[in-house]
Protein backbone atom coordinates (compact mmCIF):
# COMPACT_ATOMS: atom_id res chain seq x y z
CA UNK A 1 0.00 0.00 0.00
CA UNK A 2 1.38 3.39 -0.97
CA UNK A 3 2.27 5.64 1.96
CA UNK A 4 1.18 9.26 1.96
CA UNK A 5 4.15 11.29 3.21
CA UNK A 6 3.99 14.96 4.11
CA UNK A 7 5.53 17.73 6.23
CA UNK A 8 9.21 16.87 6.01
CA UNK A 9 11.17 17.63 9.15
CA UNK A 10 14.95 18.31 9.41
CA UNK A 11 17.20 15.94 11.34
CA UNK A 12 19.38 17.04 14.24
CA UNK A 13 23.14 17.33 14.02
CA UNK A 14 25.54 14.37 14.30
CA UNK A 15 27.22 13.34 17.53
CA UNK A 16 24.33 14.20 19.83
CA UNK A 17 21.91 12.18 21.92
CA UNK A 18 19.24 13.23 19.45
CA UNK A 19 21.33 11.93 16.56
CA UNK A 20 21.81 8.55 18.26
CA UNK A 21 18.10 8.21 18.89
CA UNK A 22 17.46 9.31 15.33
CA UNK A 23 19.52 6.35 14.16
CA UNK A 24 17.61 3.96 16.38
CA UNK A 25 14.30 5.27 15.05
CA UNK A 26 15.46 5.06 11.46
CA UNK A 27 16.33 1.41 12.01
CA UNK A 28 12.88 0.76 13.43
CA UNK A 29 11.24 2.61 10.54
CA UNK A 30 13.23 0.62 7.99
CA UNK A 31 12.35 -2.66 9.71
CA UNK A 32 8.68 -1.67 9.59
CA UNK A 33 8.72 -1.00 5.83
CA UNK A 34 9.21 2.78 6.06
CA UNK A 35 6.09 3.34 8.11
CA UNK A 36 6.21 3.26 11.90
CA UNK A 37 2.94 3.78 13.83
CA UNK A 38 3.14 6.87 16.00
CA UNK A 39 2.61 4.97 19.24
CA UNK A 40 5.71 2.91 18.47
CA UNK A 41 7.64 6.06 17.55
CA UNK A 42 6.54 7.72 20.80
CA UNK A 43 7.55 4.69 22.87
CA UNK A 44 11.08 4.68 21.42
CA UNK A 45 11.45 8.47 21.67
CA UNK A 46 10.48 8.45 25.34
CA UNK A 47 11.66 5.10 26.70
CA UNK A 48 14.45 3.64 24.55
CA UNK A 49 17.11 2.53 27.10
CA UNK A 50 19.88 5.12 27.41
CA UNK A 51 18.46 7.31 24.64
CA UNK A 52 14.77 8.03 25.21
CA UNK A 53 13.62 11.17 26.96
CA UNK A 54 12.78 9.42 30.23
CA UNK A 55 15.67 6.96 29.99
CA UNK A 56 18.47 9.54 29.73
CA UNK A 57 20.49 10.94 32.61
CA UNK A 58 19.02 14.45 32.60
CA UNK A 59 16.60 16.52 34.63
CA UNK A 60 13.03 16.68 33.32
CA UNK A 61 11.17 18.17 36.30
CA UNK A 62 11.70 21.59 37.86
CA UNK A 63 10.29 25.02 38.52
CA UNK A 64 12.30 27.07 36.02
CA UNK A 65 14.28 26.55 32.79
CA UNK A 66 17.41 27.69 34.67
CA UNK A 67 17.30 24.38 36.56
CA UNK A 68 17.77 22.53 33.27
CA UNK A 69 14.24 21.17 33.50
CA UNK A 70 11.56 21.05 30.82
CA UNK A 71 8.30 21.27 32.78
CA UNK A 72 6.95 21.43 36.30
CA UNK A 73 4.63 18.92 37.94
CA UNK A 74 2.49 19.57 41.00
CA UNK A 75 4.87 17.97 43.55
CA UNK A 76 7.74 20.18 42.33
CA UNK A 77 5.47 23.21 42.39
CA UNK A 78 4.46 22.83 46.04
CA UNK A 79 5.01 20.21 48.76
CA UNK A 80 1.44 20.93 49.86
CA UNK A 81 0.25 18.91 46.87
CA UNK A 82 1.59 15.64 48.25
CA UNK A 83 0.70 16.52 51.82
CA UNK A 84 -2.91 17.09 50.76
CA UNK A 85 -3.04 13.95 48.63
CA UNK A 86 -1.73 12.03 51.65
CA UNK A 87 -5.01 12.74 53.44
CA UNK A 88 -6.90 10.87 50.71
CA UNK A 89 -4.31 8.10 50.81
CA UNK A 90 -4.68 7.80 54.57
CA UNK A 91 -8.46 7.54 54.32
CA UNK A 92 -8.26 4.97 51.52
CA UNK A 93 -5.71 2.83 53.38
CA UNK A 94 -7.92 2.78 56.45
CA UNK A 95 -11.13 2.12 54.56
CA UNK A 96 -9.70 -0.71 52.47
CA UNK A 97 -7.71 -2.24 55.33
CA UNK A 98 -4.41 -2.04 53.47
CA UNK A 99 -1.03 -0.45 54.25
CA UNK A 100 0.89 -0.29 50.98
CA UNK A 101 1.09 2.70 48.66
CA UNK A 102 1.97 2.00 45.04
CA UNK A 103 3.13 4.80 42.75
CA UNK A 104 3.57 4.40 39.01
CA UNK A 105 6.13 6.62 37.30
CA UNK A 106 7.35 8.45 40.41
CA UNK A 107 9.33 11.11 38.52
CA UNK A 108 11.86 12.81 40.78
CA UNK A 109 10.47 11.08 43.88
CA UNK A 110 9.05 14.35 45.20
CA UNK A 111 5.48 13.05 45.52
CA UNK A 112 6.58 9.91 47.37
CA UNK A 113 8.63 12.06 49.77
CA UNK A 114 5.68 14.35 50.47
CA UNK A 115 3.15 11.53 50.93
CA UNK A 116 5.41 9.45 53.19
CA UNK A 117 6.37 12.45 55.30
CA UNK A 118 2.73 13.43 55.77
CA UNK A 119 1.66 9.88 56.64
CA UNK A 120 4.44 9.62 59.20
CA UNK A 121 3.28 12.83 60.87
CA UNK A 122 -0.12 11.24 61.53
CA UNK A 123 0.27 9.45 64.84
CA UNK A 124 -2.85 7.39 64.16
CA UNK A 125 -1.50 5.98 60.90
CA UNK A 126 0.48 2.77 60.64
CA UNK A 127 3.83 3.24 58.88
CA UNK A 128 3.05 2.82 55.20
CA UNK A 129 5.15 0.72 52.85
CA UNK A 130 5.81 2.48 49.55
CA UNK A 131 6.26 0.62 46.28
CA UNK A 132 7.39 2.39 43.10
CA UNK A 133 6.98 0.85 39.65
CA UNK A 134 9.57 2.66 37.52
CA UNK A 135 10.80 1.71 34.04
CA UNK A 136 13.55 4.34 33.84
CA UNK A 137 16.86 3.39 35.48
CA UNK A 138 17.92 7.04 35.51
CA UNK A 139 14.75 8.17 37.30
CA UNK A 140 14.94 5.25 39.70
CA UNK A 141 18.42 6.34 40.78
CA UNK A 142 17.17 9.88 41.38
CA UNK A 143 14.22 8.58 43.40
CA UNK A 144 16.51 6.41 45.53
CA UNK A 145 18.57 9.45 46.45
CA UNK A 146 15.46 11.48 47.30
CA UNK A 147 13.94 8.72 49.44
CA UNK A 148 17.09 7.30 51.04
CA UNK A 149 15.97 8.31 54.54
CA UNK A 150 13.03 5.89 54.38
CA UNK A 151 15.28 2.88 53.90
CA UNK A 152 13.59 -0.46 53.25
CA UNK A 153 10.11 1.06 53.48
CA UNK A 154 10.52 2.11 49.83
CA UNK A 155 11.10 -0.57 47.21
CA UNK A 156 11.29 -0.45 43.44
CA UNK A 157 9.90 -2.73 40.75
CA UNK A 158 10.26 -2.52 36.98
CA UNK A 159 7.00 -4.32 36.19
CA UNK A 160 3.51 -4.78 37.58
CA UNK A 161 3.34 -7.40 40.33
CA UNK A 162 0.85 -10.23 40.10
CA UNK A 163 -1.09 -8.99 43.13
CA UNK A 164 -1.58 -5.51 44.62
CA UNK A 165 -3.29 -4.66 47.89
CA UNK A 166 -3.11 -0.97 48.70
CA UNK A 167 -3.56 2.51 47.31
CA UNK A 168 -2.24 3.21 43.82
CA UNK A 169 -1.12 6.69 42.76
CA UNK A 170 -0.44 7.92 39.24
CA UNK A 171 0.43 11.60 38.84
CA UNK A 172 0.96 12.55 35.19
CA UNK A 173 1.44 8.93 34.18
CA UNK A 174 -1.39 8.28 31.73
CA UNK A 175 -0.48 11.29 29.55
CA UNK A 176 2.98 9.84 28.92
CA UNK A 177 1.65 6.54 27.55
CA UNK A 178 2.02 6.26 23.75
CA UNK A 179 -1.02 7.17 21.66
CA UNK A 180 -2.11 6.43 18.12
CA UNK A 181 -2.77 9.40 15.81
CA UNK A 182 -5.76 9.52 13.47
CA UNK A 183 -6.45 12.02 10.68
CA UNK A 184 -9.87 12.56 9.07
CA UNK A 185 -9.57 13.91 5.52
CA UNK A 186 -13.29 14.61 5.18
CA UNK A 187 -14.17 11.19 3.85
CA UNK A 188 -11.75 8.58 5.22
CA UNK A 189 -9.75 7.98 8.38
CA UNK A 190 -5.98 7.67 8.10
CA UNK A 191 -3.52 6.56 10.75
CA UNK A 192 -0.56 8.88 11.05
CA UNK A 193 2.87 7.37 11.49
CA UNK A 194 6.49 8.28 10.76
CA UNK A 195 8.56 7.45 7.70
CA UNK A 196 11.70 8.68 5.96
CA UNK A 197 11.52 10.85 2.85
CA UNK A 198 14.56 12.32 1.09
CA UNK A 199 16.69 11.21 4.02
CA UNK A 200 14.58 12.95 6.65
CA UNK A 201 11.98 11.89 9.19
CA UNK A 202 8.52 12.84 7.98
CA UNK A 203 4.88 12.28 8.78
CA UNK A 204 3.32 9.43 6.82
CA UNK A 205 -0.28 8.23 6.68
CA UNK A 206 -2.15 5.07 5.76
CA UNK A 207 -5.85 4.19 5.52
CA UNK A 208 -7.08 2.52 8.69
CA UNK A 209 -10.11 0.85 10.21
CA UNK A 210 -9.36 2.56 13.55
CA UNK A 211 -11.84 5.17 14.76
CA UNK A 212 -12.17 7.45 17.77
CA UNK A 213 -14.64 6.06 20.35
CA UNK A 214 -18.27 7.14 20.37
CA UNK A 215 -20.24 9.12 17.84
CA UNK A 216 -18.69 12.55 17.30
CA UNK A 217 -18.57 15.02 14.45
CA UNK A 218 -15.12 15.62 12.98
CA UNK A 219 -14.31 18.38 10.54
CA UNK A 220 -12.20 17.65 7.45
CA UNK A 221 -8.53 17.88 8.37
CA UNK A 222 -9.09 16.94 12.03
CA UNK A 223 -6.28 15.12 13.82
CA UNK A 224 -6.89 13.34 17.11
CA UNK A 225 -5.61 10.57 19.34
CA UNK A 226 -6.83 7.23 20.63
CA UNK A 227 -5.36 5.64 23.76
CA UNK A 228 -5.24 1.84 23.59
CA UNK A 229 -2.13 1.63 25.79
CA UNK A 230 -3.52 3.61 28.72
CA UNK A 231 -6.77 1.67 28.54
CA UNK A 232 -4.85 -1.62 28.47
CA UNK A 233 -2.79 -0.47 31.45
CA UNK A 234 -5.92 0.23 33.50
CA UNK A 235 -7.41 -3.12 32.56
CA UNK A 236 -4.20 -4.86 33.61
CA UNK A 237 -4.12 -2.91 36.86
CA UNK A 238 -7.71 -3.95 37.54
CA UNK A 239 -6.67 -7.58 37.23
CA UNK A 240 -3.86 -7.12 39.77
CA UNK A 241 -5.54 -4.77 42.29
CA UNK A 242 -7.39 -7.28 44.44
CA UNK A 243 -8.09 -4.87 47.31
CA UNK A 244 -7.62 -1.13 47.55
CA UNK A 245 -8.05 2.03 45.51
CA UNK A 246 -6.34 3.99 42.74
CA UNK A 247 -6.13 7.73 42.08
CA UNK A 248 -4.97 9.14 38.75
CA UNK A 249 -4.17 12.84 38.45
CA UNK A 250 -3.58 14.20 34.97
CA UNK A 251 -4.59 16.77 32.40
CA UNK A 252 -7.45 15.68 30.22
CA UNK A 253 -11.15 15.71 29.47
CA UNK A 254 -14.23 13.50 29.38
CA UNK A 255 -14.88 12.04 25.94
CA UNK A 256 -17.45 14.61 24.76
CA UNK A 257 -14.93 17.39 25.41
CA UNK A 258 -11.93 15.47 24.12
CA UNK A 259 -13.49 14.92 20.71
CA UNK A 260 -15.25 18.25 20.46
CA UNK A 261 -15.16 19.68 16.88
CA UNK A 262 -13.28 22.75 18.10
CA UNK A 263 -10.40 20.53 19.25
CA UNK A 264 -9.66 19.66 15.62
CA UNK A 265 -5.88 19.58 16.03
CA UNK A 266 -5.83 17.00 18.80
CA UNK A 267 -3.89 17.35 22.05
CA UNK A 268 -0.40 16.08 21.17
CA UNK A 269 2.22 18.35 22.70
CA UNK A 270 5.96 18.47 23.35
CA UNK A 271 7.80 20.24 26.18
CA UNK A 272 11.38 21.45 26.42
CA UNK A 273 12.83 24.22 28.54
CA UNK A 274 9.32 25.08 29.82
CA UNK A 275 8.21 25.83 26.27
CA UNK A 276 5.58 23.87 24.38
CA UNK A 277 5.48 22.90 20.70
CA UNK A 278 3.63 20.40 18.53
CA UNK A 279 6.51 18.82 16.59
CA UNK A 280 7.72 15.49 18.04
CA UNK A 281 9.98 14.70 15.07
CA UNK A 282 12.79 17.07 16.07
CA UNK A 283 15.05 17.27 19.15
CA UNK A 284 14.57 13.55 19.57
CA UNK A 285 15.05 12.36 23.14
CA UNK A 286 15.51 15.91 24.36
CA UNK A 287 11.87 16.83 24.92
CA UNK A 288 8.74 15.30 26.35
CA UNK A 289 5.93 14.03 24.12
CA UNK A 290 2.49 13.88 25.66
CA UNK A 291 -1.24 13.79 24.98
CA UNK A 292 -4.21 14.66 27.17
CA UNK A 293 -6.14 11.84 28.83
CA UNK A 294 -9.57 10.68 27.71
CA UNK A 295 -10.92 10.06 31.21
CA UNK A 296 -14.15 8.54 29.90
CA UNK A 297 -12.20 5.79 28.15
CA UNK A 298 -10.05 5.14 31.23
CA UNK A 299 -13.09 4.96 33.52
CA UNK A 300 -14.95 2.65 31.14
CA UNK A 301 -11.94 0.34 30.81
CA UNK A 302 -11.67 0.21 34.59
CA UNK A 303 -15.37 -0.55 35.04
CA UNK A 304 -15.37 -3.22 32.36
CA UNK A 305 -12.45 -4.86 34.19
CA UNK A 306 -14.29 -4.89 37.52
CA UNK A 307 -13.27 -1.68 39.30
CA UNK A 308 -15.69 0.87 40.75
CA UNK A 309 -15.46 4.58 39.95
CA UNK A 310 -15.19 6.45 43.24
CA UNK A 311 -15.34 9.86 41.61
CA UNK A 312 -14.05 12.25 38.99
CA UNK A 313 -13.45 15.93 39.51
CA UNK A 314 -11.06 18.80 38.91
CA UNK A 315 -7.74 18.88 40.73
CA UNK A 316 -8.81 22.09 42.46
CA UNK A 317 -12.02 20.58 43.87
CA UNK A 318 -10.21 17.37 44.88
CA UNK A 319 -7.49 19.23 46.80
CA UNK A 320 -9.99 21.56 48.45
CA UNK A 321 -12.06 18.56 49.55
CA UNK A 322 -8.92 16.98 51.01
CA UNK A 323 -8.10 20.03 53.10
CA UNK A 324 -5.64 22.13 51.10
CA UNK A 325 -7.10 25.47 52.31
CA UNK A 326 -6.28 24.61 55.94
CA UNK A 327 -2.75 23.53 55.03
CA UNK A 328 -2.23 26.74 53.07
CA UNK A 329 -3.54 28.85 55.95
CA UNK A 330 -0.96 27.27 58.26
CA UNK A 331 1.91 27.79 55.80
CA UNK A 332 4.10 30.84 55.40
CA UNK A 333 3.29 33.42 52.72
CA UNK A 334 5.77 32.14 50.14
CA UNK A 335 4.39 28.59 50.42
CA UNK A 336 0.86 29.92 50.03
CA UNK A 337 1.80 31.70 46.82
CA UNK A 338 3.58 28.62 45.45
CA UNK A 339 0.50 26.48 46.06
CA UNK A 340 -1.97 28.80 44.34
CA UNK A 341 -1.46 27.34 40.80
CA UNK A 342 -2.59 23.96 42.14
CA UNK A 343 -6.15 25.27 42.39
CA UNK A 344 -6.27 28.30 40.10
CA UNK A 345 -8.61 27.72 37.18
CA UNK A 346 -6.22 29.14 34.57
CA UNK A 347 -3.35 27.01 35.93
CA UNK A 348 -3.58 23.38 37.08
CA UNK A 349 -6.84 23.68 38.98
CA UNK A 350 -9.23 23.05 36.10
CA UNK A 351 -7.14 21.48 33.36
CA UNK A 352 -5.98 18.69 35.68
CA UNK A 353 -8.55 16.12 36.78
CA UNK A 354 -8.60 13.32 39.34
CA UNK A 355 -10.17 9.91 38.76
CA UNK A 356 -10.69 7.58 41.71
CA UNK A 357 -11.17 3.83 41.38
CA UNK A 358 -11.71 1.03 43.89
CA UNK A 359 -11.27 -2.73 43.98
CA UNK A 360 -13.78 -4.36 46.29
CA UNK A 361 -16.51 -2.36 47.96
CA UNK A 362 -16.72 1.30 46.88
CA UNK A 363 -16.52 3.99 49.57
CA UNK A 364 -17.07 7.72 49.97
CA UNK A 365 -13.66 9.09 49.07
CA UNK A 366 -13.11 12.50 50.65
CA UNK A 367 -11.62 13.96 47.47
CA UNK A 368 -14.99 13.72 45.72
CA UNK A 369 -17.18 14.83 48.63
CA UNK A 370 -18.35 17.87 46.65
CA UNK A 371 -18.08 18.71 42.96
CA UNK A 372 -18.03 15.12 41.70
CA UNK A 373 -18.32 15.08 37.89
CA UNK A 374 -18.65 11.34 37.35
CA UNK A 375 -21.89 11.98 35.51
CA UNK A 376 -19.93 13.74 32.73
CA UNK A 377 -17.80 10.72 31.90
Amino acid sequence: MQDQVQDRVPDDGPGSLSSALNGRLRAAIAAAGNWLPFDRFMAIALYEPGLGYYARDARQFGLLPSSGSDFVTAPELSPLFGRTLARQVHQALGTTGTREVWEFGAGSGALALQVLTALDEDAAADPAVYRIVELSAALRQRQQQTLAAFGERVRWLDALPVRIEGVVLGNEVLDAMPVQLLHFDGRDWLERGVGVQDGRLAWAERPTALRPPGEHRFLPGAVTEIHPQSEAFVRTLAGRLVRGAAFFIDYGFPEHEYYHPQRHGGTLMCHRGHRADTDPLVELGEKDITAHVNFSAVALAAQDAGLHVLGYTSQARFLINCGLPALMAAAHARAQVAAQPLVQEHEMGELFKVLGLAAGAPFEAMGFATGDRSHTL
